[in-house]
């Protein structure tokens, strides 16, 4: 299905409510808002973009969220899904367990969970990442000097964890789905003693699953538990445990080469892969958490935070490079490593909040510090030899063969420690303006060797934070932000010299709007984002496969068009528009593989007179883009539709329909390297949810 067929197709989907919204907006009875109000739009937000208790309103900075209904709407399982849904980020799947995010031009680098910050290990996600222990996602898109500290101006992606509640509740779900994919959860949550005053919750997860892809089969289990106590009226503890165990077979360690050796596009199979069923990527993250908050009176509380995460890999690989020729298929060769790590990081997060009077008003006043450490080792475990590939018409029938391999050796041994401090006041300047004005204070130490290089570094810098909100209107608001942030870096040049730090800033400036009684939230931001001195891949180091890096200069401007919430009640929108511009200092166009324009929409529409029945659908649709390469891979412009319908068997137990790629658009994951393969095919699931 083409592009252009693709979006009027869900266009009509979104507007065929319109009529009913009609009817509804005429009825004298009275609406239900809080049914069908946006969750976390007018409850205070966690401090996720400043560090301050705001409204999405309030926050002078673009911030998206994903709910669970739309988590569960759209069987959104994996990180991956989810933030493919995320207006202005993209997913760069570049291997099946090994994936890039990046926003507004700039790779994303920082995450949260529950606010506290949790990195990424060299800026990328390994294996899946299950999203039943969410409860909802933020994404704050550009520079977030307040909170991180280091990064790119891009987004900050913040994981709100399940929590325990105070009624008794749970559910279970069973879901099958195309190429064998099996899934089962359960979710207990309640008090735990008679007064109310010690609640938990039990999450559980585990999903087996083969793929479109040859060769490729993943199982992964999850558990998170969780306990609550309110030790007084002003004192609550909390504390949590996670396991994510995710086991995949077959995997690719990067991908298909695309052409030929004469420059002419492989026509491949959608399933066809470059791995073998030797390979695997096991991957295991784990940790638990403790957290404590007192009320100290009069508006100002303390919360402290202590995170343990443990991350651990065990991955056989294989790895495809070469152009075949164009007559006989051959010329591909490969080469092969066993790589363990493991990987720790300790977190601690204090801070302080309330208020204070100035000038006959009352201030929103944060304060915080934090500390972080984190060591990694790794180690590397080579082939004996080039694997020789058949032709690449045989991959399917014919696999490469295991080598020998010479013994492990401890390849990097690296540790980092990142301090901070930070602080911000929400000025309340009149009943009309408010203002908010923040630092950052941070330093980072790093020691240690990666695959023969040094990553010995001391780094410090502040990072200031403006920003201001004016009501027009009851409904309307004009805001504005600044912040910069810095990136220090781990590549090295030519020589093996660590790149230095890059530098960064961010501007943005927008409309925030609510509609119909507040239940509709919609807002237009233009911004404008450089980045001196990001590393980029410029070729091979004489004498050995190490890549080497240059700093380059990229100036991004751009806007954003976005909405969520519900029109009536029974009619809920979310998604967004982005277009923007990527130059380097030259201003030429760079990084080719970014798509310039995008959309994300997704809509569901409910009947309740008939069992609750729910008919959804979604649409992600971007720009061309190309490989970087002196021969050039282009993907042409694209849409993929995913449609979703539910239905209530009987009170307590729900059925979804979830069908994705629609249309079955066949298109490549990323042309970030000179090596991509296809996405799915079209593909459905059947879930059945019991609730008590």
């Amino acid at each position: 299905m083409s592009a252009r067929a693709a979006l009027l197709a869900t266009t009509l989907l979104t507007l065929a409510p319109l009529s009913a919204f009609a009817a509804e907006a005429d009825d004298d009875q009275p609406t239900s808002v809080s049914a069908v109000e946006i969750e976390g739009h007018r409850q205070k937000e966690t401090p996720s973009a400043t560090g301050l208790v705001l409204t999405l309103r309030e926050t002078p900075q673009s911030v998206t969220q994903i709910q669970r209904q739309q988590i569960d709407d759209f069987a959104l399982n994996t990180v991956n899904d989810l933030l493919t849904m995320a207006p202005g980020v993209n997913v760069e799947k570049v291997e099946t367990d090994r994936t890039y995010f990046n926003a507004r031009g700039f790779d994303i680098t920082n995450f949260q969970v529950d606010g506290v910050g949790l990195p990424l290990i060299w800026g990328l996600q390994f294996g899946d990442v299950d999203t039943v222990i969410y409860d909802r996602v933020d994404i704050i898109r550009g520079a977030n000097g307040m909170l991180t500290g280091t990064g790119n101006p891009s987004a900050t992606i913040n994981y709100i964890r399940k929590r325990p509640t105070r009624e008794a509740r749970g559910s279970l779900s069973a879901s099958y789905g195309s190429w064998n994919a099996y899934r089962l959860t359960a979710d207990l949550s309640g008090p735990l003693d008679s007064t109310g005053s010690v609640t938990g919750r039990l999450v559980y997860a585990n999903e087996d699953r083969d793929s479109y892809l040859d060769h490729y089969h993943v199982n992964r289990h999850v558990f998170y538990g969780v306990l609550s106590w309110d030790v007084s009226s002003d004192l609550n503890v909390s504390g949590g445990a996670w396991r994510q165990d995710n086991q995949a077979n077959g995997v690719l360690w990067g991908a298909l080469p695309l052409t030929y050796a004469n420059g002419a596009r492989i026509p491949y199979d959608r399933s066809a892969s470059t791995s073998a069923d030797w390979t695997y990527w096991d991957t295991l993250d784990q940790g638990w958490f403790l957290e404590g908050t007192y009320q100290l009176g009069g508006g100002w509380q303390v919360k402290g935070t202590y995170t343990h995460k443990r991350f651990t890999e065990e991955a056989k690989l294989l790895y495809a490079y070469g152009n075949p020729d164009p007559v006989t298929g051959l010329g591909v060769a490969g080469m092969s490593g066993i790589y363990p790590s493991k990987y720790r990081q300790d977190l601690v997060d204090l801070t302080l909040t309330g208020a204070v009077s100035l000038f006959g008003r009352s201030h929103d006043v944060v304060l915080g510090v934090a500390s972080a450490k984190g060591r990694g080792l790794e180690w590397e475990n080579s082939g004996a030899g080039v694997i020789v590939y058949p032709a690449v018409g045989d991959w399917k029938r014919i696999q490469p063969a295991q080598p020998a391999y010479a013994g492990a050796y401890l390849a990097a041994q690296s540790e980092d420690r990142l301090d901070r401090l930070f602080g911000a006041i929400h000025l309340n300047l009149s009943d009309r303006l408010k203002g908010v004005v923040g630092f950052n204070a941070m330093k980072l130490e790093s020691e240690g060797v990666s695959y023969g290089t040094g990553q010995a570094r001391d780094e410090s810098k502040v990072s200031p934070y403006v920003g201001v909100v004016y009501d027009l209107t009851p409904n309307l608001s004009l805001y504005a932000s600044y912040t910069d942030i810095f990136n220090p870096q781990s590549e090295v040049d030519i020589n093996r010299k660590t790149l230095d730090p890059a530098a960064g800033k961010s501007w943005e400036a927008g409309v925030k709007s609510e509609w119909f009684a507040g239940r509709l939230y919609a807002t237009a931001a233009v911004f404008k984002s450089d980045q001196k001195g990001l590393a980029l891949a410029a070729g091979t180091i004489p004498g050995s496969n190490d890549t080497y890096y240059v700093g380059q200069d990229t100036f991004v401007e751009g806007y954003e068009l976005e909405v969520a919430g519900a029109i009536t009640d029974r009619w809920r929108i979310s998604g967004g528009w982005t277009q923007l511009s990527v130059e380097d200092k030259d201003g030429a166009d760079a990084r080719l593989y970014l798509p310039r324009k995008t959309l994300k929409l997704s809509t569901t529409y409910d009947v309740p007179e008939l069992r609750n029945l729910k008919l959804g659908a979604s649409v992600r649709w971007q720009s061309e883009i190309s490989t970087m390469e002196q021969v050039r891979v282009e993907q042409d412009a694209y849409a993929v539709v995913d449609a979703m319908a539910s239905i209530d068997v009987t009170p307590s137990v729900k059925a979804t329909l979830n069908v994705r790629n629609l249309f079955d658009e066949t298109y490549m994951t990323s042309l970030m390297w000179n090596q991509s393969y296809f996405a799915a095919p079209r593909s459905a699931s059947v879930t059945l949810e019991y609730r008590f």
